[in-house]
Parts: C-alpha cells; structure tokens; sequence
C-alpha cells in the first residue's frame, strides 16, 4: 500500500492492555484504554471521560486563555501608550511644583534668617556702642575727678609748705572747703551699664533655629546611663541602668554609701560633661511626677532638706512636672512653664561654650525652655520620678 492510501498513523498505546488510549480518567488525571476502565481495570469505578471530549475541553481552555492574553496585551499596551505618559508628565509637573515649593520655603526661611541676623547684629552693634560711649563717658568723669583731686592736693601740699602758722590758721575754711571738696569725689563703683549686656542677642525665633539645626546635625545622642552608686532607695534601677521605676516604700536592696541619695527620690548619670555640645532624652509619657536637668557633682546626697532637693538649691537646674503644672528651678527659683501639652518625651541640649541649657520635645523640635548661666564645673544629667517610670532613650 502506498504512503498516500496510509491511514493516520495510531497514536501510544495502554502499555498494560496494548489498547487505544481512548479515555481519560479524571481521578488519575491521564489517558487510559477501554480496558482500564472495564472489569479488574485498575480505573474501575473512576470517573472517566472520552479522550476526545477531554481534548476538546482543553481546547476550549486554550481558546479561552489566547482570549484573554489579547485582552490583557490590549490593555497593557494602552496602558504603555497612554497612561505611562500621562504619569510622566504629572511626575514631572508635580516635581516642578515641589521644587518650586522647597525652594519657595526655603528661600523664605533664608530671608527670615537674614532679617533676623541684621537685627540682632544691629542690636549688638547698638549695645556694643552704648557700652562704648558709657565707657568714655566714665572716662571723662574720672579724668576730670583726677584733675581736680590733683589740684587740691596741689593746693593742700602748697599751702602745707609754704604758710605759716598764722597764715595757716587763716586759710582754716578754704583748707575744709578743699577738704570737703574732695571728700565729694567718691571712689568708683563697678556698673552693668560699662558691661556688654549678651541679653541683646537673646531670640526666640534664633533659639529655635539653632535647636533646629543641631539636633538635624549630630550623629546621636549621648548614651548616658544612671550610676547605681547614687540610686534613691525610692527608686529601681533597670538591668541596663537606664530607666528609674518609684517604689513609695524604701528599698532595703541598696547599700548605702556617700554617694546615695537617701531621702529624695534622685539618681546622677555615670558621665559627666565639661566641653562641648550634648544632647539626651527622657522617656517621661508614663510619669506625672519627675525632674530631669543636670547638678553639679558637689550637689549633697543626705537628708531631707532642700539641699539635696533637686532644683531648691545652687547646685541644680531642672525641668520638673506635677500633674499638670511644669516648671523651671534652680536655687530655690520656679519658673512656671505655660506648655500646650504633656511631653511624652523631654530632650536635653547643654551648650558649655555658650553656657546655655534647653529643654525641648524632640517631636516637634518646640524649645521649651532656654537658661543661659555660668556654669562652675563639670555637669552630670540629674533625674527624679515619684510616679510611675521614666526612661533615658538610646
């Protein structure tokens, strides 16, 4: 028989039945023949299908799946020919209009800052001459005092040489007017009006900036931690001495030593400061009763008197809250503090060059408060709480 009068050639056959694979068997998920289906076929009781109506079923998949390929590439490539672009273009607009914006804001930022600069420059100027002119003013006062000291001294020694005793004894009420002349020169008394009064450059708007600005400029804060040495008996130290929990009974776990607080509810950092600029925060959200702020390290640590009360004496500066009520002390001194809101974290800035402290919420970067004094020797951040925790943030 010739090739051309060949039938179709006979596709694989069931390798256990040597049969036409024409069925398929669901369960199994393959073709199958007429005898895997029948009596002691291995599919018996499976449900099967015609080989062809499977075929044609897939075929209808693949129909449906090249439907919906179309659709899809139809859609991404409108998406490419026509919305990329759009985006494009409004990327591009809404960047400008960014750009514009930083700009715009900046600028107004720098002209702020330039206006503020001239006038606090112009005020130093103004206080600088108005020191000067003091100056000269008590320049030509004492230069005129020591003339005229000069000149009764001279008439006082002339007549002291050359009169007798007689001519002496006559020129008795011009020797008290001279006399007396000089005694109304008075010796000169220091002034703060021959000082240069650094009050003059004092802003709040400069404070805010340059707090704005440092914190955006340092790596981090310091990694200060308490010294259990001078934990309160009041307190409890966390394991990595950096939170202070308010026990209101007396703790008996602390030895008590020189360095321990031992009425007050206070503790010191391990680290003290003498240079430089430094920053740390206080976790506070938890306390409605604390203090934070730095004391000298001669501050007193024994008995109840306010000594060693953190802010009632000269040997600290603190911020403190009770309740609702914040406020600024140092020696004795309470500054009542007008805050829209309860912190939940307090920040620390001690400036040693320019002798300042601030406090500030690091949230929004608000100056809280600002002291300007000069400080007599190394600083040691300072804490109490007699409520609940408060916690140094690393």
């Amino acid at each position: 028989m010739s090739a051309e009068s060949s039938g179709p050639e006979p596709g694989p056959l069931c390798p256990e039945h040597g049969q036409a694979l024409s069925w398929f068997c669901c369960s199994e998920r393959r073709p199958v023949c007429a005898a895997c289906t029948g009596l002691g076929g291995r599919c018996r009781g499976h449900r099967v299908r015609r080989a062809e109506e499977r075929a044609e079923e897939l075929r209808n998949k693949i129909v449906d799946q090249c439907e919906r390929l179309q659709f899809q590439s139809a859609s991404i490539t409108k998406y490419v020919a026509e919305v990329l672009p759009g985006k494009n273009q409004g990327a591009v607009s809404t960047a400008s209009a960014a750009r514009e914006l930083v700009i715009q804001r900046l600028g107004l930022v720098r002209s702020l800052c330039e206006s503020e600069e001239q006038r606090l420059l112009e005020r130093v100027h103004g206080e600088e001459e108005r020191a000067h002119q003091s100056i000269l003013t008590q320049r030509v006062h004492w230069t005129e005092a020591l003339q005229k000291l000069d000149a009764i001294r001279t008439s006082l020694v002339d007549m002291l040489t050359h009169l007798d005793d007689l001519q002496l004894i006559q020129k008795e009420q011009e020797i008290f007017e001279r006399t007396e002349e000089a005694e109304g020169i008075l010796d000169p008394q220091d002034s703060d009006k021959l000082n240069f009064n650094e009050k003059c450059i004092r802003s709040s708007l400069l404070t805010q900036l340059w707090v704005t600005a440092v914190l955006g400029s340092l790596s981090g804060t310091e990694d200060v931690r308490i010294d259990e040495r001078t934990v309160s008996p009041f307190l409890q130290l966390s394991d990595d001495r950096r939170t202070l929990t308010f026990n209101a009974k007396k703790s008996k776990a602390y030895a008590d030593g020189p360095e321990r607080f031992d009425h007050w509810p206070n503790a010191l950092a391990a680290t003290s400061f003498q240079a430089g600029l430094h920053t740390w925060m206080v976790n506070v959200q938890n306390s409605c009763a604390y203090k934070v702020g730095v004391a000298l390290g001669q501050l007193p640590r024994k008995g109840s008197g306010n000594d060693s009360r953190l802010g009632h004496n000269a040997f600290s500066w603190v911020f403190s809250r009770y309740d609702q009520e914040f406020r600024f002390s140092h020696a004795g001194q309470h500054e009542s503090l007008a805050l829209l809101r309860c912190p939940a974290q307090l920040g620390v800035l001690l400036d040693l060059q320019a002798q300042e402290l601030l406090f500030y919420e690091p949230a929004s970067g608000t100056v809280l408060h600002t002291h300007h004094a000069p400080f007599s020797g190394p600083l040691f951040p300072v804490f109490a709480v007699a409520d609940q925790t408060i916690s140094i943030i690393r």
